[in-house]
């Protein structure tokens, strides 16, 4: 894989073509340090995780697993596929071409957007080989799709294109084919533009209130936003308001 920084956003790009982009062992590795390096960038605000060669990532590399070298599998530390057990304070954006299957669709759903091409495939397709989710399938799926959409994908490993998994929220934008990671980039860029601590802040809200109770939730919510309301980016907002800046549905 590599990493690629342009106009401030990260993009990290798979690139084993002959393998569609499957994920092995070195390859999990590097991806996690790459997130552990924009994680500890100050200056780098939003990443892109995007396959190269018209292919997102087919998941674990099972050719390099049958030679002897398997991904990591252990219940502490990184997962097989590298990332996936993380939970970056930063945005992440997916963008897919082509197919995101199995542990690609993990790698996806550990994003927090996901832009796809009009073309774009996604599924369980480890089902079909008695290969389990392992990288957070089961915990993130139900979260963005619900349970009975995440459990009809999970038990039956059928593939949904792009259509449908707009429909069900599995991902949140399409676009044409060939665009996936020039509008993820796009959508990095204006996601980065924002007042800085009042998009981590809410961010990391919506995140842990998955977690707690709601009355917890919304004390904590209430404690990020006071953060927030301190910060000379809320006033200079405000003062951008009064000023008539950003009304109407603009983004000035």
């Amino acid at each position: 894989m590599r990493t690629e920084t342009k106009d401030g956003v990260t993009t990290w790009v798979l690139d084993r073509a002959k393998q569609r982009n499957a994920v092995d062992r070195a390859t999990a590795e590097e991806l996690a340090a790459a997130v552990r390096a924009f994680e500890a960038d100050e200056g780098a605000r939003v990443a892109v995780l995007y396959g190269d060669h018209g292919v997102f990532c087919a998941g674990a590399d099972l050719g390099a697993m049958a030679k002897g070298i398997p991904n990591r599998v252990a219940l502490d530390g990184d997962a097989p596929m590298g990332p996936s057990r993380m939970v970056p304070k930063k945005p992440v954006i997916a963008a897919i071409e082509g197919h995101a299957v199995a542990g690609g669709l993990e790698l996806a759903l550990f994003c927090d957007l996901r832009v796809a091409a009009d073309d774009a495939i996604l599924g369980v397709f480890c089902r079909r080989w008695g290969v389990p989710l392992i990288d957070g399938g089961t915990v993130r799926l139900p979260r963005v799709v619900g349970l009975g959409r995440a459990l009809d994908l999970i038990l039956t490993g059928r593939a949904v294109d792009a259509r449908e998994a707009h429909a069900m929220g599995l991902v949140d934008r399409v676009v044409p084919k060939g665009t996936a990671r020039e509008a993820a980039e796009a959508l990095a860029r204006q996601i980065a533009a924002f007042p800085w601590t009042c998009v981590l802040n809410d961010r990391r809200s919506t995140y842990e209130a998955l977690d707690t109770t709601f009355e917890q939730a919304m004390r904590r919510e209430t404690e990020l936003g006071m953060d927030t309301l301190a910060s000379p980016e809320m006033i200079e907002g405000v003062m951008r308001f009064l000023a008539g800046r950003g009304r109407g549905g603009t983004f000035e």
